[in-house]
């Protein structure tokens, strides 16, 4: 093992459905991301040219990407991407071998989906700086169509269900949801499994309420603690489509949600749904569920219609002989013309911190925030 640190930048959801070239939409990011040993991304979209659709009857697949959009993963830096999505099946078989036959031929690793459910678990290991990393990737989300079995292509799974209680006659009911406990095994038997063949052990989750700030649902906290309670050692967590808050447990660090890192979606939110339609839709959605929180000068008409939305962070840890030694983030931005910007410690860069800040604390999460020049350092608060 070697002294030089290394250095772990991870983004949120990268989802690119357009004709259009995808590199110029992190002309400014690449750089960043190549500054770094691992760079990790969630592929929310599959990338494929001959997919099908699935799900038809409930509106629900998102368009694949083109396979020709996949050469912008390595001009961005990315080594690793994270496939466990509820998006896995959207496109099929097709989708599925096309997406991880690319992704090996562009030299990046990959886990959490496959032709096969064995396929799916498999984990990535890379090694950076003498240390080697190791990933698992689940979606907690569904659907269940999304999965991978042993006959069948699709993604890594925990399953989560829900119980509804009402507290009084008439009451909105409590929502409580926790991961069955034979899904949440088979996590934890696959990382420590992994644990003696790497150093630094990542686990990613797909999860979370969507579009919806400061709140986690119950089995976030559940299923994280006991995937680092089995030995991984970070989680990186995605799918709301809006920045989460972020903890530390047992002096671990928990991105509950990393957000949006590219969020191009021409052809809409669903099948035969337009941008327009979709942007409805997700209003509607958020006043449904508690909002409307964030509506008001900077929502635009795009499946993703909150200003919040175009906040995000690239998640940077530092690893020194096997151990974390810093963590933080730096602030980014995704502009109206749906390019994202690296932030400073300006004005658009506190309004990132304060997001952050605030959600982190609206969530209960124990995360406390300083600027470090133009990057933002994470460190557990310290309790009387």
């Amino acid at each position: 093992m070697t002294n030089k640190p290394v250095t772990l930048l991870a983004v949120g959801d990268i989802i690119c459905d357009t004709s259009q070239p995808i590199e110029p939409l992190f002309k400014y990011a690449a750089p960043v991301l190549k500054s770094g040993d691992v760079i990790v991304g969630q592929g929310e979209i599959f990338f494929t040219s001959r997919g099908v659709d699935t799900f038809v009857d409930l509106n629900y697949p998102a368009k694949p990407a083109r396979i020709e959009s996949m050469r912008a993963l390595p001009y961005a830096g990315f080594n690793v991407i994270t496939l466990a999505s509820n998006h896995a099946w959207d496109s099929g078989a097709p989708g599925v071998e096309d997406t991880i036959n690319g992704l090996k031929n562009y030299g990046i690793a990959f886990t959490g989906a496959g032709m096969n459910i064995d396929d799916a678990r498999r984990p990535a290991i890379i090694e950076r700086g003498g240390m080697k990393f190791g990933f698992l990737a689940y979606n907690c989300v569904g659907p269940q169509g999304s999965w991978a079995t042993d006959k069948k292509p699709g993604c890594a799974y925990i399953q989560v269900v829900s119980s509804y209680e009402a507290n009084f006659a008439g009451a909105v009911p409590r929502v409580y949801s926790f991961a069955l406990p034979e899904s949440l095994k088979v996590m934890t038997d696959d990382i420590r499994k992994l644990r003696p063949l790497c150093d630094i052990l990542v686990v990613s989750l797909h999860k979370g309420i969507g579009f919806i700030p400061a709140n986690l649902a119950d089995y976030e906290q559940q299923v994280s603690y006991a995937a680092l309670d089995a030995g991984a050692d970070m989680i990186l967590g995605h799918h709301a489509h809006i920045l989460k808050g972020i903890e530390f447990y047992k002096g671990k660090p928990i991105f509950h949600n990393l957000g949006h890192f590219i969020k191009v979606l021409d052809h809409g939110l669903g099948h035969d749904m337009s941008p327009e339609d979709a942007h409805k839709f997700m209003i509607e959605f958020q006043k449904q569920n508690g909002g409307p929180f964030f509506f008001g000068p900077g929502a635009t008409e795009t499946p993703f219609p909150s200003p919040e939305s175009d906040m995000t962070i690239i998640a940077k840890c530092v690893f020194e002989e096997g151990k974390l030694s810093k963590v933080g983030y730096i602030p980014c931005w995704i502009n109206q013309q749906e390019v994202l910007e690296v932030l400073k410690h300006d004005e658009r860069g506190q309004q990132v911190f304060d997001y952050v800040n605030n959600i982190t604390k609206g969530a209960g999460l124990n995360a406390e925030f300083e600027w470090n020049g133009d990057e933002v350092a994470v460190c557990q608060r310290k309790t009387v």
